[in-house]
């Protein structure tokens, strides 16, 4: 599926043109609504993201790189060294994450307790707090969940239309309901948002078990799917 099939066939099943002005108006929170839920709902491996940036000596805050994107959620960190090296030559030192209590207590001043970073706390959406503060400007790698582009007429092609294209339709499908009136008990037809969104939720755990295998979090901790064959290798 891509932007000009996934439009067809969404007026398709509302039952409206695709040139209709309304329909045209509400395509794009149609589709930013999809996106968002299965975002949230589903951790991609696809948005995935490792990006870098340098820490400044002798201060323990820290700007997330944005050269990719914003990070909504940070897995990993890591400081390299020496100071100045890459993710290609440096040595990787994890940074742990505490709670930013503890690296109050622990590390009250960014000017005299300094070294290579240990612990990290989320200060906002866009910094974090190390503890000690780094004493030089090592290059830090940061690795995490960021947003992907939104589909759109310029991006007609996202992970979710190629790889998930039925559970994207279903999300979908749910806030057209919402847009067609048929949401609730004094609809038109009440069942209608219901039905989608029983769909979804049956793909959405066929697709959860797929994701789960692909960071090796399926059944015993492999790739493999759940199978009834007893006993279980070791």
């Amino acid at each position: 599926m891509d932007y000009t099939t996934y439009v067809s066939e969404l007026a398709n099943m509302m039952v409206v043109p695709t040139t209709d002005p309304n329909f045209q108006t509400v395509l794009t929170n149609i589709i930013t609504d999809a996106e968002q839920r299965i975002y949230r709902e589903l951790d991609l491996v696809d948005t995935q993201v490792t990006d870098s940036s340098a820490a400044t000596a002798s201060n323990r805050n820290f700007s997330l790189p944005t050269n990719l994107g914003t990070y909504i959620v940070v897995d990993q960190v890591n400081v390299l060294s020496s100071a100045g090296t890459t993710s290609s030559n440096g040595t990787r030192n994890p940074v742990m994450p505490v709670a930013r209590e503890f690296i109050d207590a622990a590390y009250p001043s960014g000017q005299t307790l300094t070294g290579v970073p240990q612990f990290f706390c989320r200060a906002n959406s866009s910094s974090l707090i190390f503890g000690p503060a780094p004493d030089a400007n090592y290059t830090v790698e940061v690795v995490g969940t960021q947003r992907p582009t939104p589909l759109s007429s310029v991006n007609s092609s996202t992970f979710l239309t190629q790889n998930l294209p039925d559970l994207f339709f279903a999300a979908s499908m749910v806030f057209a309901s919402a847009y067609q009136r048929d949401f609730g008990a004094q609809a038109d037809n009440p069942a209608q948002a219901q039905s989608w969104e029983a769909h979804y939720n049956t793909l959405l755990q066929s697709a959860k078990s797929e994701e789960n295998r692909k960071k090796y979090e399926g059944q015993s901790w492999t790739s493999q799917s759940q199978t009834d064959a007893q006993p279980p290798r070791v």
